[in-house]
């Protein structure tokens, strides 16, 4: 199995020497990155990162764990394939710490005990790109960013694309788009599918648990005068998957239960440019979202947010200033396991100003004053500079804080013997930094980073003797080190590494599920009717929990591989082709939950 990934390695590369031709200067594209609120160019933003709608459409990455794991810095947890439970954690910090942004709008679970995200659904048929700001980013998102934020931006579709796959352990994959889009108004809509009877959730089972998941979304967009526009969009998905559990032994393994949520977000906003001097926005933004667990002790559980927020500010990305000023109410109601529900809301009030006070130096300043329902206000800062060397040499700096309100189930102590609300719990506060070095060459082929940082992480809530209760710190100390490289017109490579040093600050005990080495090696071919990647990720060996005795232990690391191509058969007709897992690893990414072996999907991509 060893040879066959070093066959396909080999392939890649003889491709790109028979037809490499004589190198020339590239353009390089100037990204804009907006979750940062004001909008900034790449470079004056350290710490961000951006997975285009190119790279999505090269890794043909299914769900977004698929291509969030090669990001150096953030880590996968994932109860087994197939739509197991997954957490993102990002620079060490616990999987809560991630906050989840789609278009704008906060997805994180208020009704989940510690408030994170669950991955395992999130459908990438409709994406257009992917922002990454590591780090802790309370002065930009507030509550729950303190290990950093994801931001997902839908698509605007232009034209119409159709795209159908199946292939290993019954799989089939399909998504549809229509749009209409001009300088004046737009509309969209879209729709994806996926359906697979899996693999055991359970390493140690032998039953297929399967998924099914579907999305669908629309958008629109309206100009009503030369200043004023309007536009919105609003997704829904609803997911199925079998999971194992525990049997009435409480042995861990195959088990009939089931996992069922339908969610749905969106966004309605009004932008009004140059009025008063300023360009104001004025949206609001929802989010519902309903979680079924379906077993010997089933249990249902509902969440609701709604956010009001209004931006002013001037200024635009290549502006030597610019600033953004804004106010927002989030208002969050969700249900505990006895059924009975609950709300928490935060008054917020934020500023982001970003200015070159020299010639090849960009300095960006943000701050924000949350006033959550119940808990003490709370004030946050951020600051970060970019120094441009010279000869593509850049240095780059940040230092952040974060915090995190006790969620409702916390709050409420949920789950809590004797039963009653918790008394004295404090917001987690995080404070991190972080110094990044950088070099792109004159011809735009050669990019290499290199980052250290430090995050602490304070108060952390966790559970403790029949109650939730707060524990000292916990700190992480890291390197990333990334390089991207064109070798030819055609050829190129993605290199990626991470160390994680995650610790409890008290005891020195490792932090679970945080692997202190990772990596990942992407070839891409891009030739005028084949495109193909080779993606090889690794992980070392990590601190986990082993679900059948809740003790301490130690997962084994492993190396996975996928390969996906696509041969144009037209200028709108693509045949498409994947194999994961590559090298048929049996490896697990979290202790005891089954990942899936050798699979090949074929399938078609057809657009206008």
């Amino acid at each position: 199995m060893k040879r066959l990934l070093l066959t396909s390695t080999a392939m890649l590369a003889l491709a790109s020497t028979a037809r490499a031709e004589v190198t020339t200067p590239v353009t390089v594209v100037e990204l804009i990155v907006t979750a940062t609120r004001l909008e900034s160019r790449i470079g004056d933003a350290p710490g961000v990162r951006v997975i285009t709608a190119a790279d999505i459409e090269a890794s043909q990455a299914t769900f977004a764990g698929d291509i969030l794991e090669t990001i150096p810095g953030l880590s996968l947890s994932r109860n087994g394939d197939f739509g197991g439970v997954t957490y993102v954690r990002t620079r060490g910090a616990s999987a809560d710490k991630t906050l989840l942004l789609i278009d704008g709008v906060v997805q994180n679970d208020p009704s989940s005990p510690n408030g994170g995200y669950d991955f395992s659904s999130l459908d990438l048929g409709d994406v257009e790109r992917i922002e990454v700001l590591s780090g802790p980013q309370g002065s930009l998102w507030g509550s729950d960013a303190i290990g950093g934020a994801i931001a997902f931006t839908t698509r605007e579709q232009e034209g119409w694309r159709v795209s159908v796959e199946g292939g290993a352990f019954g799989t089939v994959r399909g998504s549809a788009a229509f749009g209409v889009s001009d300088d004046r108004r737009a509309f969209g809509v879209s729709a994806s599918s996926y359906s697979s009877d899996g693999v055991s959730k359970a390493a140690n089972g032998t039953e297929e648990d399967g998924l099914t998941s579907w999305t669908v979304g629309a958008n629109g967009r309206l100009t009503l005068t030369d200043t004023v526009r309007l536009d919105g969009r609003i997704r829904y998905n609803e997911a199925e998957a079998d999971i194992d559990g525990y049997d009435a032994f409480f042995t861990f393994g195959d088990t009939g239960d089931r996992s069922k949520s339908r969610s749905w977000t969106g966004f309605a906003r009004v932008t009004a440019d140059d009025f008063l001097g300023l360009n104001q926005t004025l949206d609001v933004s929802l989010y519902d979202l309903k979680r079924d667990n379906i077993s010997a002790f089933s249990s249902r559980y509902d969440a609701r947010r709604a956010t009001l927020r209004w931006t002013a500010g001037r200024g635009g990305a290549r502006d030597p200033f610019a600033f953004l000023v804004g106010i927002e109410r989030d208002d969050t109601e969700a249900s505990i396991s006895t059924g009975a529900t609950a709300d928490l809301g935060a008054s917020s009030a934020f500023g982001v100003v970003r200015f070159a006070p020299a010639e090849r130096v960009s300095i960006t300043a943000s701050l924000r004053h949350d006033a959550p329902d119940g808990f003490d206000a709370r004030t946050t800062a951020r600051v970060a500079g970019v120094l441009d060397l010279g000869a593509g040499l850049t240095l780059s700096a940040s230092a952040g804080q974060g915090f995190k309100t006790p969620t409702i189930s916390q709050t409420v102590c949920d789950f809590c013997f004797p039963a009653g609300p918790s008394t004295g719990l404090k917001p987690e506060t995080a404070e991190g930094w972080d110094l990044a070095a950088s070099w792109l060459s004159d011809d735009g082929r050669w990019f290499a980073r290199i980052t250290g940082y430090r995050l602490k992480v304070e108060d952390q809530i966790s559970y403790g003797v029949g109650r939730y209760v707060n524990i000292d710190r916990t700190l992480t100390t890291g390197i990333e080190a990334e390089v991207e490289a064109d070798l030819t017109d055609r050829f190129s490579v993605k290199v990626a590494y991470a160390f994680t040093d995650a610790v409890d600050g008290t005891t020195g005990a490792e932090l679970i599920r945080a692997p202190e080495n990772a990596g990942s090696v992407t070839l891409l071919w891009t030739g005028e009717r084949l495109k193909a990647a080779l993606t090889v990720r690794a992980e070392g060996e990590q601190a986990d929990s082993d679900p059948s005795t809740f003790s301490a232990a130690r997962r084994d690391g492993f190396t996975a591989a996928s390969l996906s191509g696509s041969w144009a058969l037209s200028d709108s007709l693509d045949l498409t082709a994947r194999v994961v897992n590559l090298t048929d690893e049996d490896y697990q990414q979290s202790l005891g939950y089954g990942e899936a072996g050798r699979g090949l999907f074929v399938g078609f991509r057809l657009r206008n």
